[in-house]
Parts: structure tokens; sequence; C-alpha cells
């Protein structure tokens, strides 16, 4: 009886915990800009932290990040909407709308295209600001100094968000050692899935239930056609499928923010629009970080030996900083199941109750805060933040937000066991 009793008290907690949640539509109205999914550029936001349960303290922590705000990462899309906008333009069958568009396009082209995948200055700024938060939200970790560890994808993009983040850190306290390093040594602990990986190994993709059932989700696909009509009088004659055309207009608007240049598209999209159409993108999103969650079983690996070192004593780092792209950290976080990420839901209008593609934004994070106890006791807590807000995890625990660090240890351990199995 005592058994059941406690086995429901835990599963009250995490219900409880998750029911804090805002729904997801409520936080679109709230901020329509989160239906840009991993467009999303960062959003900071002011957090009250639970307190630690009495006598523990933070010693240290365990994050993942994406790299921050960039230009698009490949040229493809410049260059096929400036054969398409100047085909058009050379035929005249552009709106008034679609000239202005096509006018403020390629003033800004050869910026575009030099830029391309390379991290901007919003970019460099939310690391800046996201190690800032640590170090305020966290100051017993850092405030003796201490080596830090900071690892990176071979990727411009990440090594400068690697930097940006480091650099803050030892502004707020230069006692801090901070080695970084961006190495083919070090991937299998950042991007695994990278082909220069050493240690890349195979593991089995999976598919999200909700896809046997996804006829069952009504999409609505007349955004593409308001587009399509707000920017051009005719596509007779233009070698792209409409549809196609639509696509990269709306991938163009999305990532606006993140390079400085809003308005550039005047009204031929608005951010309703896109709110209106995010639950359908989601899905597709989830299947992307879904199917790959496996593949991130290193990177989980990197963490739980790397804090198995710090609690043994064997290291004596404050931190270890990761810095790699969405297609990691997001099939990661579906992988820990951090918010209900794996629940794996049949019902595709359930998939947006655990999980929302803007929590894989530009520099998108996770932390892992280690607390000991009072001298003496041997417990480790752990507590997990995603983008800055505590989240669950699917461990048992009566303290949420903090899960027992044996716990967790146990829990990861087996289902890596089950998966490599």
């Amino acid at each position: 009886m005592k058994k059941l009793l406690s086995i429901l008290i835990l599963t009250l907690t995490v219900l409880t915990a998750w029911a804090q949640g805002v729904p997801a539509l409520e936080q679109l109205k709230a901020d329509p800009r989160k239906a840009y999914g991993n467009d999303y550029p960062y959003h900071f936001t002011t957090q009250k932290l639970t307190k630690a349960p009495s006598g523990y303290k933070p010693f240290y922590i365990s994050h993942y990040s994406r790299h921050g705000s960039r230009y698009y990462w490949t040229d493809k899309l410049y260059l096929d909407l400036d054969t398409l906008l100047t085909d058009a333009h050379e035929r005249h069958i552009l709106t008034d709308e679609g000239e202005a568009f096509y006018q403020r396009f390629m003033a800004c082209k050869d910026e575009l295209m030099t830029g391309v995948s390379e991290l901007t200055q919003l970019g460099w700024e939310q690391h800046q600001g996201i190690a800032r938060v640590m170090y305020n939200s966290f100051p017993e970790v850092f405030k003796k100094g201490g080596n830090v560890l900071a690892i990176s994808s071979l990727s411009g993009r990440c090594v400068l968000s690697m930097s940006a983040f480091c650099q803050e850190l030892v502004q707020c306290n230069p006692k801090l050692e901070i080695r970084e390093q961006s190495s083919r040594f070090t991937l299998d602990g950042v991007v695994p899935t990278d082909d220069q990986n050493p240690k890349k190994r195979k593991f089995p993709r999976v598919r999200p239930r909700y896809e046997k059932n996804r006829d069952q989700f009504q999409d609505d696909n007349s955004l593409r056609q308001k587009v399509i009509s707000r920017v051009f009088t005719s596509t007779e004659g233009l070698k792209k499928n409409p549809n196609r055309m639509a696509g990269d207009l709306i991938s163009l608007y999305t990532t606006l923010p993140s390079i400085n240049h809003e308005g550039m598209m005047g009204n031929i999209i608005t951010d309703q629009e896109i709110v209106d159409k995010w639950e359908g993108s989601n899905l597709g999103s989830y299947s992307w970080v879904f199917g790959p969650q496996y593949e991130m079983i290193p990177i989980l690996e990197d963490i739980i030996k790397k804090a198995d070192a710090v609690i043994n004593g064997s290291s004596d780092r404050v931190a270890d900083l990761r810095f790699g792209h969405d297609t990691c950290i997001g099939p990661l976080t579906v992988l820990m199941g951090i918010n209900g990420a794996d629940r794996d839901p049949e019902n595709p209008y359930e998939v947006k109750d655990c999980y929302q593609n803007w929590q894989t934004c530009k520099a998108s994070n996770i932390q892992l805060v280690f607390y000991r106890g009072k001298k003496g006791s041997s417990d480790i807590l752990v507590k997990c933040l995603l983008n800055g807000v505590e989240a669950t995890l699917p461990v048992p625990t009566t303290t949420y937000p903090y899960y027992k660090w044996s716990d967790f240890r146990q829990y990861y351990t087996q289902k890596i066991r089950s998966i490599e199995n």
C-alpha cells in the first residue's frame, strides 16, 4: 500500500508540474512569433526558479545549446528566390507588393549570399545573454572561479556562439578558466551524427505513432495560395511549382528577425497567418525530431560520464558546455522526454501538447544544474531547465523540479541499454 501511495504521489507531482504549463495555442496568442518554430529567435523571460531543498547548493552545470540566430543555412533559398523574382520581374507579372519586395530583396541580395549560414549579431548577443543569466542564476557554481570545458561542432556559427558564451562568463568572473574546443575528438559529445566523428555509430530510427493517423488532421493550405496571389499576377511560364515558391517565401519570412531585415516582405505574409498554420507545421517538426532521437545517445552518455567524474572527484570542472545544432538538441529533447516530448501520441491533435517546435529555437538550450547537500550528505540533486524554464523529466520525484541524480542516472542508463540491446 505504501509503495502504491508513493507511486501515486510521484505521478501526481509530475502531472501537476505538467498542468502548470500554458497550452501551446495560448502561448501563440501571447507571442505569435513562436509560430516560426525553429526559426524563432531566443526570447528572454523573467523566470522565478524554485528554491532548492534546505541545505542544497548548486555546484556544477551540464549544458547543451543550439547556435544563435543566423542567416539561412544554405544558399539555395536565396538563389532560388533571386531566380524566381528576377524572372517574374522581367515578365512583368509581379503585383505592386511583389515588385516592392523584389526591389528590397535585390538591395540586400549580396549581404544574404555572403552571410549564408553565418551567425548574426543577434545570435552573438543571445549567447551572451544566456551566459549572464546562467551566471546570475547560479552564482555558487562560478563565484570561486574554476575550470570549464566548452565543446562545439565544427561549424563556424557554433564556434562563435561558444565564444560569445564563454567570453561573457569570463566577463562575469575573470577567475574562470575556460577551454574551448571545436574538434573531431569531441564530436561524439556534441554532434555524434557528423560524418567526421571517428566514433560515429548507427542507431535505429523511429516514427511517431501519430503518422498513422495523419489524415485525421485537417491541414489548411490556403496560406500558400494567398502568398502566391500577393506576389504574382500570374505564375504562367515560371519554372518552379507554385507550392514550392510559396514555401520558399514563407521560409524567408520566418528568418527575417534573425538577420535584422524585418519588413522586407511588406504585407505579403503576416504573423497571424503563420500562427494559423502552426499546428500542421509542428506535426512535421515532431516527426523530424522524433525519428533520430536515439542518435543522440552519445550526447546523453557524455552528460552522464562527465557528471559522474565531477561527482566522484576525478574532474574539477564547474561546467561542461556544448554548442551544436537543432538537429541534435531537438531529438535530444525527445530522447530525454523533457516536458513530455517523448509521449508519442497517436492522435495528431495531441502532438502540440507534448512538443512545440519553438522549443528548438535559435540558441535553444538545455541546462542540467547539479546540487549538493550539507556536508556529509551523499545525495546529489539535479534540475533541468529548457530555455531557462524549469522542465519536467520522466524520472520519479517527490521534489519537482529537483530529481535525485541516482534516479536520473539509473533511468537514462537503463533507457540507453534497452535501445542498444
